[in-house]
């Protein structure tokens, strides 16, 4: 028998498993979806609600994909983008505002109108907008209901008094462009995003219950004795006392067989009375979650008067300033992955309804980065809409979710300074944790990105850290660190002098470990979630940031096709470097999915956005720069003279908890793939370790432009694994030199 067990446990787990389901039942929830296609019009004044509805929008979905259209939709210049213009000499200095921005478009909101019908009217009714943009307020049957002003958190309405059985008409009303909110309410801050997207972008959905409600639950594992810590936020809505037993019933995701079960907790709630429960649920044997096994489990919580049902993983995440090291239940665990901007993909003329397509966003967060070996994404200024984060617990992904803040205010000058009200954030920041802190995927609170404003530090994470039962890490970008043993994060950007018309990069410095240093130096682990500075559009032209840098790269007549290969040839390269020598716990490549646009700033690596096709050489390089246990060939001399012999160092890494063996081969091979000279040996690496060794290496006589690989392989669960580094080189006649 399981110690675990006790005969009186088994039995009481066998009962629940009979009466528990029945009790729920019938107190069960009921769930109407609104998700679908709505009614929409514009209108100049707040309160004109419109008297003829004439286009249609999809809920989830954006303002920009209303049929027939509307012009001049999204058409915003944010007070950030326009410093951005006025520095680089675009805008004279008299464009900076010092409002929200300036709007190109005849309107200032949009209204969302659908109607649905409710079988069976139960006493309470509560109305969830999962995410809506800019602002959002609520009329139902003709009575307005209220108004939830950020825009990155759900919009919850209790709207018991209004609804009635039968037909019902629902009406919401977005804010068109940011500059309708007050300027207290966070509306995203990004300096190169260059259009500003409204509409109700998350799922829409009507509970109805009996009383009491559960108003939300937050369930934090324990794995030092495996159990869960359930804290359960109710309400009494009735107009008397009620006593109730508070049940909590655990199952996995994909049975419904009990693993656990709470006592019945006996609560008596005065009319109108709230109260927040906190139980701890022993679950023997629990199975972790993690990357490599996803594991789920589902808690079901009644009150008799009502019932929910909570997807949650068992997992534990931190980071540690004594080893700077990231930390998974418990283990070494690095992180490897690339970030999404969908905030600024929203922008994007292809975006359409991509981002609420099932099929896309599946193979979007699990078949693409299981194939290019990433484990981690940063959410990168602004939040996806919950069903991508509800994919990422399946797929076993570790996400640092950042709010929409990017300030950079050092870059500015005082006078142009953003700062936030903290008492507003300090609200925005408590419904963002209620709304995320049951997903296992989500790992890391990121406060704001490149912003330096002391206030996150001293006053809005300290006030929010501790509502978090689960006591996730805060990062907080380039301000110091809030906690003993929070992360920092880093963004060297090699190319960016370069970029700049400033001083030229050499990759030759990767050769040296002191070549390159963390530009974020720091007594604590380091997460580096930017790095190169390398964009190109998707056709393969610059960028508005590396306009200037792919000339002196590659010269002024190159073609896309050069500039696409260079770029994933340089990104890989600094990606080993960084990967080789252990200076972040967490390597994440910047930007993964974003707008691309012939003005944009930034761009992603598609080919094909919406059949999520990678460019080919991309996908080739940094998969390979990727791979768990990872080659760096730390040579990057352009020229070699023929028959020379040359000292290769070669470095690997090992991202596996146990130990690897295989072969090593150093290979100089043609530009069609012919094999020149090879040399073999076997490599040996220890779990979690890193290895560096020095081959003397004979060049032939052949003279012209060769590859040099670093080339492993080792076997896994019988397959072989191959994984290379490569270096472009010129083998040049010395007597000819």
């Amino acid at each position: 028998m399981n110690p675990g067990f006790s005969l009186g446990r088994i039995l009481m787990i066998l009962a629940a498993a009979i009466v528990l389901p029945l009790t729920l039942r019938a107190a069960e929830r009921t769930t109407i979806p609104l998700d679908g296609t709505w009614d929409i019009e514009d209108s100049k004044e707040p309160e004109t609600i419109p008297a003829a509805w004439k286009h249609k929008a999809p809920v989830p979905g954006l303002a920009h994909s209303a049929q027939p259209a509307f012009p001049q939709v999204d058409e915003f210049d944010s007070r950030m983008l326009i410093q951005n213009r006025v520095r680089a000499g675009k805008q004279p200095k008299s464009a900076i505002v010092f409002t929200a921005g300036v709007s190109h478009q005849d309107r200032n909101w949009f209204w969302y109108h659908r109607t649905f019908e409710v079988p069976v009217l139960r006493s309470v009714a509560i109305l969830r907008i999962n995410k809506a943009q800019f602002g959002a307020a609520v009329w139902l049957n003709g009575v307005k209901i209220g108004e939830h002003l950020p825009c990155f958190t759900a919009a919850i309405f209790d709207v018991s008094q209004a609804t009635r059985p039968g037909r019902n008409e629902l009406i919401v009303r977005v804010g068109a462009h940011p500059g309708v909110l007050p300027p207290t309410v966070s509306a995203g801050t990004d300096f190169e995003k260059i259009r500003w997207t409204p509409g109700i972008y998350d799922s829409v959905s009507l509970a109805l219950s009996g009383t009491p409600v559960i108003e939300n639950i937050q369930v934090a594992p324990k794995i030092a004795d495996s159990s869960i810590v359930v804290q359960t936020a109710l309400r009494n809505s009735g107009k008397n006392p009620v006593s109730f037993d508070l049940t909590q019933r655990v199952h996995p995701w994909k049975s419904d067989e009990t693993v656990a079960v709470a006592n019945p907790e006996h609560i008596t709630l005065a009319a109108g009375a709230t109260e927040v429960v906190l139980q701890t649920i022993a679950v023997p044997g629990a199975r972790l979650w993690s990357p490599e096994s996803p594991n789920l489990y589902v808690l079901e919580t009644g009150t008799g008067g009502d019932s929910a049902t909570t997807r949650f993983g068992i997992r534990e995440f931190r980071f540690d300033t004594a080893t700077k090291r990231a930390y998974l239940n418990g283990r070494v665990y690095f992180m490897r992955g690339s970030n999404i901007t969908l905030h600024r993909f929203f922008e994007d003329p292809l975006s359409g309804t991509l981002p609420w397509d099932e099929a896309w966003v599946r193979k979007l967060l699990v078949e693409v980065p299981h194939e290019m070996h990433w484990n981690s994404f940063r959410f990168c200024i602004g939040p996806v809409p919950d069903r991508w984060l509800e994919i990422a617990d399946e797929a076993g992904l570790l996400i640092q979710n950042e709010y929409f803040v990017w300030t950079g205010n050092a870059w500015h000058g005082p006078e142009n300074q953003v700062h936030f009200d903290s008492d507003q954030m300090i609200r925005e920041y408590k419904e963002w944790m209620r709304d995320n802190w049951n997903h296992p995927s989500v790992a890391i609170w990121d406060a704001n990105n490149e912003t330096w404003d002391s206030a996150f530090g001293e006053e809005i994470i300290p006030a929010v850290r501790g509502l978090d039962l689960s006591n996730r890490p805060w990062e907080n970008s380039y301000n110091p660190p809030q906690g003993p043993d929070d992360p920092v994060e880093d963004h060297p950007y090699e190319f960016q002098g370069m970029a700049d018309s400033g001083t030229p990069f050499n990759m030759t410095t990767l050769e040296s470990p002191g070549g390159m240093s963390p530009g974020a130096p720091s007594g604590h682990a380091l997460i580096l979630n930017e790095y190169g500075w390398l964009w190109l559009n998707r056709d393969g032209s610059p960028t508005e940031l590396t306009k200037n840098l792919y000339p002196a790269l590659l010269g002024k007549g190159a073609t896309a096709q050069q500039r696409l290969s260079l770029n994933a040839y340089l990104l890989a390269g600094i990606t080993e470097y960084w990967r080789a020598y252990r200076r972040y716990a967490g390597v994440l490549h910047f930007v993964y999915l974003t707008s691309s646009d012939p003005a944009g700033y930034t761009s992603d690596h598609f080919r094909d956005v919406k059949n999520l096709g990678l460019q080919p050489e991309f996908k080739d390089y940094m998969s390979n720069a990727f791979a768990p246990v990872g080659v760096n060939l730390s040579f990057w001399q352009p020229r070699v003279e023929t028959g020379s012999e040359r000292s290769l160092p070669v470095m690997l890494v090992n991202d596996e908890d146990r130990e690897l063996e295989g072969m090593l081969t150093l290979a100089l091979e043609d530009l069609q793939g012919e094999s020149l000279a090879t040399q073999t040996r076997k490599f040996r690496i220890a779990p979690l370790g890193q290895d560096t060794s020095y081959t003397n290496f004979k060049f032939p006589q052949t003279t012209g432009d060769l590859l040099l690989c670093a080339i492993i392989e080792y076997t896994e669960n019988g397959k072989t694994v191959s994984t290379q580094s490569r270096r472009q080189v010129k083998l040049v006649d010395a007597a000819k030199r």
